[in-house]
């Protein structure tokens, strides 16, 4: 990397420690931008365990939240608590003036995920979904294209139609494991008025719709990023064809991907 700026070499790629449904730090993505993806996905992680992980109650995940906010717009000092996170992401905002709003949107995300864990509360319709992922899902894409200077509102809304779709495919491939641990995506309306049959159908279906909406962003993202991307939209069509053939047993029973399935990813990939 001896053709990247001194600011490139310094931000060290931290360790993925869990898995996600967006690659991070790939091999097709190209190096000079490893480092920044892994800064971000860093940031996320963190943030989302402050939301998820450990014993603390609602007030104090919200508390641990704001001061992640507080580090997140005033930049890193001496008394943060984040250092190896924030050093690392505020160097990649200045290199790729990345909007800090995205990122912030993603914390928001994480205080609603708080705060409906703690209230047991559910979505009335599927737009209510819609407008979380807007916050939860959206932001990460719309960064993704700003390190490919892919900046313009069409490809935005494409990349927001993805994000969007492929967090719905999550909801509706984890009913089986959030539903015990008292998170309720499915919009109240639909449940209420269909059967559990009905109701995957039509759950895959608004998906697929949407991730079709946005499929053609795969050919303004350059190189190998937009293979990865054709991945990503493989991959995600995939696991919700596997929802969809469970019908109402995917309420007790995760779809997952196995090996023999990447060919089939691979050949749909070819011939987007």
């Amino acid at each position: 990397m001896a053709n990247q700026p001194p600011a490139f070499q310094e931000v060290k790629v931290l360790p993925v420690t869990h898995p996600e449904n967006f690659p991070v730090a790939s091999w097709l993505c190209p190096p000079h931008l490893r480092p920044a993806i892994a800064a971000i996905y860093a940031f996320a992680r963190a943030a989302d365990d402050i939301a998820d992980e450990g014993q603390q109650d609602a007030t104090q995940r919200l508390a641990a939240l704001q001061a992640f906010r507080h580090e997140l717009m005033h930049g890193p000092t001496d008394a943060g608590l984040h250092p190896e996170i924030f050093i690392p992401l505020h160097r990649i905002i200045q290199n790729f003036k990345l909007p800090v709003q995205y990122l912030n949107d993603l914390l928001k995300a994480f205080e609603q995920d708080v705060v409906a864990t703690a209230q047991a509360s559910q979505a009335q319709t599927l737009q209510d979904l819609i407008q979380y992922c807007e916050l939860s899902a959206n932001p990460v894409g719309r960064l993704l294209l700003y390190l490919y200077d892919v900046t313009d509102e069409d490809a935005l809304r494409k990349s927001d139609a993805i994000c969007s779709a492929l967090q719905l495919i999550n909801f509706w491939q984890d009913l089986s494991e959030d539903i015990p641990r008292g998170r309720f995506y499915v919009p109240q309306d639909l449940q209420k008025s269909m059967d559990n049959k009905a109701l995957v159908q039509h759950l895959c279906q608004h998906a697929y719709k949407l991730m079709l909406s946005g499929a053609p962003l795969v050919r303004q993202v350059p190189g190998r990023a937009g293979w990865e991307l054709r991945g990503v939209v493989q991959g995600g069509l995939r696991v919700l064809e596997k929802v969809q053939k469970l019908g109402p047993m995917a309420f007790e029973q995760r779809a997952t991907l196995k090996a023999w399935d990447a060919p089939v990813i691979l050949w749909r990939m070819l011939w987007m």
